[in-house]
């Protein structure tokens, strides 16, 4: 199974994080291989680029979180730390920081440099599922197997904003672009739009029959897209 997928900030390629334990790179327009970077030994179960798109990170089953350079498929950094999967990572904005969530319930703010931890974000009950940095670097948002969303500062790793609401595991978390909304889908076949700020439910689109297993915005935060079990 493929588990996720990007697209490079220039929109030519494509990272895909693979079942088969490998993490590929692909040329958006024609579908061709571009490079394949083999390391991790279980599922990649979460990739993405750099800002600057030099660089591609994964997270695993294997418990590790893994920094690529996009050009050449070498492997350049190994981030250990998790005690569980990691199931979601994430570059900061500004690329220096990489993050991620784990099965073992911790999200970790790593220094994409020099590999070192930078913070430790403590505070879920269960598996974290789904892991997002602003657009300004600021906060880190989160969801989890314990049905809630978290909003963290990124600087102090406090907890900022507790959202609940769901009756079952967030899969899918994200931040509008303006940073004033977030988005939520989950087992409980919902999808939520937040308000950051206040951690108020501004509105909750209905339709799905299943799962909820990926949300986001569009561009322009105007638009919010799903995707379900129920194949919708």
């Amino acid at each position: 199974w493929v588990w996720s997928v990007a697209f490079s900030p220039d929109g030519k390629q494509v990272v895909s994080g693979s079942g088969d334990q490998s993490v590929r790179i692909w040329d958006a327009l024609t579908g061709d291989l571009v490079n394949e970077h083999k390391g991790h030994t279980d599922w990649v179960w979460s990739v993405a680029f750099s800002p600057d798109g030099k660089q591609v990170v994964s997270g695993s089953g294997d418990q590790s979180v893994r920094i690529w350079n996009a050009l050449t498929g070498d492997h350049v950094k190994e981030l250990n730390g998790h005690t569980g999967s990691v199931r979601s990572v994430a570059f900061s904005p500004d690329g220096k920081q990489v993050l991620s969530g784990s099965g073992d319930q911790s999200i970790f703010i790593w220094d994409a440099l020099t590999g070192i931890l930078v913070k430790e974000l403590n505070g879920h009950t269960d598996c974290v599922s789904s892991v997002a940095f602003s657009s300004d670097g600021k906060q880190v948002l989160s969801g989890s197997g314990d049905q809630s969303v978290c909003i963290w500062d990124a600087l102090t790793g406090d907890l900022v904003k507790e959202l609940n609401g769901h009756t079952d595991w967030v899969s899918s978390v994200a931040f509008s672009p303006d940073g004033k909304q977030v988005v939520s889908g989950s087992r409980d076949k919902s999808v939520y739009i937040w308000g950051a700020l206040i951690g108020d439910v501004i509105k909750e689109p209905n339709g799905h029959t299943d799962s909820v297993l990926s949300v986001a915005f569009s561009p322009d935060g105007k638009q919010v897209v799903s995707g379900s079990d129920d194949k919708s």
